[in-house]
Formats: structure tokens, C-alpha cells, sequence
């Protein structure tokens, strides 16, 4: 890993992003096959296409009000 990784993972659990959002992230942009269809969410998703695209500036759409 490196430490552009590590500091949005921190960003994102500081923000109180949801849970799947995170997963989500993290699977993208380690490039990790996506989940089967049946556990997909809309959350993890979106955090797969950012994390594919290294994307952090979704997660304020993401964190909890």
C-alpha cells in the first residue's frame, strides 16, 4: 500500500463514511475483483468506481449527516 491509501482510508473513517463506501474504495483501487451481484450495494458501487479512479472527492457524498 501506499500512503495516499492509507491517508483516504483515515479521511474516509474520520468522516464517517458508510461502510460499504469504504469497501468498496479500498477494493477499486487495489483493483480486487468486485463483489458477487447479490452483495453489491449502491455505496459499494460508487466507492468501487472511485477507488478505481483514485477519486476522494466523493466522500463527503458518502459520510454520515
Amino acid at each position: 500500500m501506499d500512503q495516499t491509501y492509507y491517508e483516504a482510508v483515515t479521511k474516509m473513517e474520520q468522516m464517517n463514511c458508510s461502510e460499504e463506501y469504504i469497501q468498496g474504495w479500498q477494493g477499486g483501487y487495489l483493483q480486487n475483483p468486485k463483489r458477487e451481484e447479490q452483495r453489491v450495494t449502491e455505496d459499494y458501487e460508487a466507492g468501487y468506481a472511485d477507488g478505481e479512479n483514485k477519486d476522494t472527492s466523493n466522500f463527503g457524498n458518502h459520510a454520515a449527516a
